[in-house]
This record gives structure tokens, sequence and C-alpha cells, in this order.
């Protein structure tokens, strides 16, 4: 059944991909020659292709700040057709406080031409800079067996280095975080576990403190000049013994 069912799925391209991190720099050779050298030496008869992640943060902050200034651009365009009597102006100041003023449309097109400009340099920076290649990349077979084999066995002898796991949907990626190395990952890993760890131990140590209060015994024992005020309260205020208990408890933590 299991076999029927993954046979009469579409065929999505994460079937067929895997994820390899931490791939080493041979000397001599990029990080794009050695991922094709080695899948075309480990896995001939499956391997298909690449493809490499490059580390764009600053083009992606360009992309950001165009989208910005298109939508401001379309804004003031639309504005313009529907009081079409009087364009648009802004100042060119800080937030459009001071400035020169100028034409709103004719400032934002040339601002997305700059930008344009820029973003080409950046893309071209990007693909032809070796240090822009990250050491993670996406591997496809041609066959879902290919893949199954890569994701399930142990790349090389080093067991930090060509780390495959099965490629997740675009859009799970949290693409930022690929470019952490490995090494840092683990102990991000760590700190995380060992944080989580201390906060449930001492947060049951509390829990178990204030249980120890909530015993009007134990609120006497440990708070004895209370007893007297313990002992009014039943007669002046209808509160049951539970109550009484985290009534002084609260007055003890907000005093």
């Amino acid at each position: 059944m299991r076999l029927r069912f993954l046979a009469s799925q579409r065929r999505r391209a994460e079937q067929f991909t895997v994820i390899v991190r931490n791939v080493p720099q041979i000397s001599g050779n990029s990080i794009s020659d050695s991922l094709d050298q080695f899948f075309k030496t480990n896995h001939p008869d499956t391997y298909l292709c690449y493809q490499a992640v490059y580390n764009a943060y600053k083009f992606a902050k360009l992309v950001r700040k165009r989208d910005r200034l298109q939508n401001w651009l379309d804004y003031n365009q639309l504005k313009f057709k529907r009081y079409s009597e009087k364009r648009p102006t802004k100042k060119t100041g800080f937030l459009g406080l001071w400035g020169k003023r100028v034409d709103s449309i004719d400032f934002y097109k040339q601002q997305i031409k700059e930008f344009d400009k820029n973003m080409a340099l950046e893309h071209q920076k990007v693909l032809k800079g070796t240090k822009s290649i990250l050491s993670v990349a996406f591997v496809s077979f041609k066959l879902r067996w290919g893949a199954a084999v890569c994701a399930q066995t142990q790349q090389s002898k080093n067991p930090t280095q060509w780390l495959a796991n099965w490629a997740p949907e675009p859009r799970d990626i949290y693409w930022q975080n690929l470019a952490i190395p490995f090494l840092s990952l683990t102990i991000r890993k760590l700190i995380i576990s060992l944080s989580v760890f201390a906060l449930v131990f001492f947060y049951m140590i509390l829990i178990a403190f204030v249980q120890y209060l909530a015993n009007l015994e134990g609120l006497e024992r440990v708070a004895p000049f209370l007893r007297p005020v313990i002992e009014l309260i039943p007669r002046n205020i209808g509160l049951s013994i539970p109550m009484k208990a985290t009534f002084f408890i609260t007055f003890i933590m907000v005093d």
C-alpha cells in the first residue's frame, strides 16, 4: 500500500533531490567543481545535476528596497489618475519632512532605474564571485532510489563533511540559516538543548516550592511571623484553606 501510494503521487522535485551541507573546499577547485566531480565519481548512474547556494544577502536587500520604491511609484501613479489636475510631489529629505520638493512619479522612476543598475551589478558579482558560493548545494538524481541512497548513507570517511539529507520543499527552507557553518550549527543546538533543560529543571523546582508553600503548615514554617494573621483570616474573610495560602503567597511575591 505504501509503494502504491508513492507511485500514485505526482512527481515533485524534492523527491529526487537531497541537500548536501559542509562541502569541503578542495585546493585548486571551486565548490561547484568539487560537487560535480564528487557525485559523478560516487553516483555515476543516478546523478543528474546540482544547484549551488549563493550568499545573496546584499542582492536580496536591494530587491526589498526596490519593491518598496515600486509600491510608492504605483501609489503616486494611482493618485495622479484620480486627481489628474495636479501631479503628486514630495520632499527629498529624511522621511519627506524637508529638502527640495520634486515630482514624486519622476523621482521614484529615477530611483528604480538606479536600483536596477545596482541589482544587475550585484547579481553578476554573486554569480561570478567564488566567495559568494556557500558550502551547501541541492543535488538532484535521475531516480528516487538514487536520492534515497544518497540521503541515507554516509558520503565520506569524515562524518562532518558531505552531509546529505532529504531536501525539504522550498517553502519550508529558511534560506538565511543555510549560511551557518556546521560547527556553529552544532554548538547552537547544544546551547539550546542545555537552555531548555535548565528552564524545565529550575521551573520544576519553583513549582515544587510554590506547592510546598500552598500548604498552610509549610507557609507557617517558612514565615512564622504570619501565623497570627493566618489564624484571623477564616473569621474575617470567607476563604478556603487553599485560597488562603494562595493569597499569602501572592502577597509575599508582590511585596
